[in-house]
């Protein structure tokens, strides 16, 4: 069976099982007089309106589909462009996620041989973590779950249990690597072989390797694998050794990219990620709009696969800024302040001002803070991005504050306090 003709066999299981269990399909089919025997293929899944995340926001419970004793796990997203949500797993569910991780683990080429040290939290409801930890399981490789933060630990368990893979946020390798710096540890001849890097991009849109990522490569000779996903989908697009797009899993997942105009763009065009879940019992979700703007590239990978690639993410449809007459996403600031020398952590603050347009500030961290003046930062950013925003100089301290306040599970570089959003 080809991966379409399985795509489409699951999409006519979903939507009979939509139609069956779920309170909110079962209002917008009947609102949209839609008879889903007529849905067969995902090219006709234009028939169907979008599901928004103010849906899942606002009509949760609506959602699920079993009775609540079949609820095993109970996880939350961040919250990244609004109101989190609590999205509810079967035991069936939590074995797909094995799977999922399982395939990714396959796919960036970690095999049963590898121990693998997880630097995120898995507790606080975090999907990820989890993730990770099931998908070990199914693989046969070590684990060691060490969560975030706290680089002295991290080094005492590369010391400890050698593992050959690390999964963290890229940027906290360059803390990892400041850490072996200043305390004589031989980082670059220890056990780690691999980063699986999650949450920042280390790609350009053509793939080659953005300022974060180069700043890792020059220092420390691992190799650098991509992934992104979202709790939504409960599903991961992973680079493969060609390291040329995360590859869709198409047995757990149907992804649509679309325009402004809510129709699919063209092969290589940017657009919003729309996915469809396959295999879910819980919560599936059908034409869920994600608000990630990527590029997806249908042409085979030389690994053999002929699966769907997906770009790195290049921003969030609601993050977009349109700033003295010049519209970006946070990631080309980003990518700006991981390549000034000086800058040791920064978090970007979009506000709406008297005017009602878009205002940034962004707060640096840098060592000697009282002298920044003299750094030209802001010349860097008029000659990138033709704008300068507002930069406030703190210590590196003050910074890592704002960025992980408490009971947060990843650092926030990113706040948006524009009025709507």
């Amino acid at each position: 069976m080809t991966d379409v003709e399985l795509q489409n066999r699951k999409l006519k299981e979903l939507l009979a099982y939509l139609a069956e269990h779920s309170p909110f399909y079962q209002r917008v089919f009947k609102r949209n007089q839609l008879n889903v025997d007529n849905v067969n293929c995902a090219e006709d899944l234009s028939k169907i309106p979008f599901t928004a995340k103010e849906d899942l926001q606002e009509h949760t419970a609506d959602f699920i589909c079993v009775p609540r004793n079949k609820l095993a796990d109970y996880i939350t997203t961040s919250g990244t462009t609004g109101k989190p949500v609590t999205l509810a797993s079967t035991a069936a569910d939590l074995e797909r996620l094995a799977l999922n991780e399982y395939t990714s683990f396959v796919t960036a080429g970690v095999t049963s041989e590898d121990v693998i040290q997880l630097m995120t939290t898995m507790d606080r409801r975090f999907m990820a973590g989890l993730a990770y930890f099931l998908g070990a399981q199914k693989l046969g490789a070590g684990f060691a779950r060490v969560g975030n933060g706290i680089p002295e630990l991290q080094w005492d368990t590369i010391r400890d249990i050698r593992p050959s893979v690390i999964i963290c946020v890229p940027s906290f390798i360059l803390r990892l690597i400041e850490f072996a710096d200043a305390n004589g540890i031989d980082f670059k001849n220890s056990s780690v072989k691999k980063a699986i890097c999650i949450g920042e991009a280390i790609r350009n849109p053509d793939f080659t390797l953005n300022t974060l990522g180069q700043k890792i490569a020059q220092k420390w000779d691992i190799q650098l694998y991509s992934t992104y996903a979202s709790s939504e989908m409960a599903t991961a697009f992973t680079e493969c050794d060609a390291f040329a797009g995360g590859h869709l899993q198409p047995e757990l997942l149907i992804a649509e990219i679309i325009g402004e105009d809510d129709r699919p763009v063209k092969d290589g065009q940017a657009g919003e990620l729309v996915i469809t879940t396959l295999g879910i019992e819980g919560m599936p979700l059908l034409r869920f709009k994600t608000g990630d703007i990527c590029i997806a590239h249908s042409q085979a990978c030389i690994c053999g696969r002929k699966s769907l690639r997906l770009s790195p993410i290049l921003g969030r449809k609601k993050q977009m800024i349109k700033y003295k007459g010049t519209s970006l996403y946070p990631t080309a600031l980003y990518d700006i302040l991981e390549g000034i020398e000086a800058v040791q952590n920064y978090q970007v603050e979009v506000a709406t001002n008297d005017m009602g347009t878009d205002e940034i500030t962004i707060n640096i961290g840098i060592q000697n803070h009282a002298r920044s003046g003299d750094l030209g930062i802001g010349d860097v950013f008029r000659a990138k991005l033709r704008v300068v925003p507002k930069l406030v100089f703190l210590s590196p301290s003050e910074v890592t504050r704002l960025l992980l306040p408490e009971n947060s599970r990843k650092p926030l570089k990113f706040i948006d306090k524009r009025r709507g959003y």
